[in-house]
């Protein structure tokens, strides 16, 4: 539930927040908004590549009914990176990249969850789309034992593109698909890879499975057919790191 005091609100606040430095997590203006103030913030947010939705005036006063002034925004409780950055750097450790790619995964706690396993599993980074994914929440930190204060989250505009920026750069695509994957467990995944976890309802999106190397599976023999995705990647990241132990 988004409350008042997660966010702050009025043109001149939210304006000085991106000057000083803090990233906004989510950004509503209401609709029809207009005058000097209203550009110098989209100018602000244009040049920061800021998240924003058009939104009616209701919409924000679910919120706050305080002196809003139109628009509304959420702090990050993180500091997001870019893969494009962080991947040089784990090369340059002399590792193979381990990275973790959430495609619609938008539940709270099930996404400190996978931050939490990846990070004991020892990977490198999460990537999450900017639309479309679970807001980083107190929830998420609490949920992810405090790893989502340490573990890199990186936010891409693109989350295809940054999966084409990861296999132009020698990382195996290995998509978590249990209607049409091999077991994990017969599939090579030792080396360079990214592992892409789709949400419970829509799964894994065409683009990305089309870029894939691997779809790979979990073996099941319950009456019921699915896991939950924080369980899967538990499973699929254990398999993972055991054959690069090996190799």
């Amino acid at each position: 539930m988004q409350k008042e005091s997660d966010c702050i609100f009025g043109l001149r606040a939210v304006i000085e927040a991106i000057k000083a430095g803090k990233q906004i997590d989510r950004l509503l203006v209401k609709q029809g908004l207009q005058g000097a103030l209203y550009h110098e913030l989209m100018t602000e947010v244009k040049t920061h590549n800021i998240v924003y939705q058009i939104v009616p005036v209701e919409r924000i006063e679910l919120v706050t009914r305080k002196n809003h002034q139109g628009v509304l925004a959420w702090l990050s409780v993180i500091e997001y990176q870019y893969i494009a950055n962080l991947l040089p750097m784990v090369f340059e450790k002399g590792e193979d990249p381990l990275i973790i790619a959430l495609d619609g995964v938008s539940d709270v706690r099930n996404f400190g969850a996978i931050v939490r396993t990846a990070e004991c599993m020892g990977a490198h980074a999460i990537i999450i789309p900017e639309k479309g994914s679970a807001r980083i929440t107190a929830d998420a930190v609490k949920t992810s034992a405090g790893a989502l204060h340490s573990f890199p989250v990186c936010r891409e505009k693109s989350i295809v593109r940054a999966i084409e920026f990861l296999k132009e750069s020698g990382l195996k695509v290995i998509c978590a698909a249990e209607k049409s994957g091999k077991l994990a467990s017969e599939t090579q995944l030792a080396g360079p890879s990214v592992l892409i976890l789709g949400s419970e309802d829509k799964g894994i999106s065409r683009e990305l499975i089309a870029l894939s190397d691997h779809q790979i599976k979990i073996p099941m023999t319950g009456s019921i057919g699915s896991l939950n995705v924080s369980v899967a990647a538990g499973i699929l990241l254990y398999e993972m790191v055991r054959q690069r132990s090996k190799s």
